[in-house]
């Protein structure tokens, strides 16, 4: 994986386990690997591992057992919540970018409905 040098890594990874999350791959619950097995996955410190894993906690979406391990949240609530962050964070970015480029909520709604019927859904 490639990092953004302007983003600190722990929060670029807790954004794709939280896509992981979300996307179904790692279910509900799920046994999360070690912090070793973390690090050694993303070519990281094991000290980052651990930050992103006690954030992780931080914000609920996932709990330590000890002596098991770490697993994911099973709340259906926390995990839509998720969601809906990473949602409404995608569709600021993209209306605020597209602003920028000097288009209207008009343009941006037309766009969006000519993409919609060009895919036929």
């Amino acid at each position: 994986m490639e990092f953004n040098n302007s983003i600190p890594i722990y929060i670029q990874i807790i954004k794709l386990l939280k896509k992981e999350i979300v996307c179904g791959n790692i279910t509900p619950g799920e046994k999360l690997p070690s912090t070793r097995e973390l690090a050694l996955k993303y070519n990281i410190n094991p000290n980052t591992s651990s930050r992103i894993y006690k954030e992780m906690e931080r914000e609920n979406i996932c709990f330590t057992k000890r002596g098991l391990g770490t697993f994911t949240t099973d709340s259906q609530e926390k995990i839509e919540a998720i969601r809906d962050e990473m949602a409404t964070e995608l569709t600021n970015n993209f209306i605020n970018g597209m602003i920028e480029l000097g288009y209207t909520y008009e343009m941006l709604i037309s766009i969006i409905q000519d993409k919609k019927e060009s895919e036929g859904k």
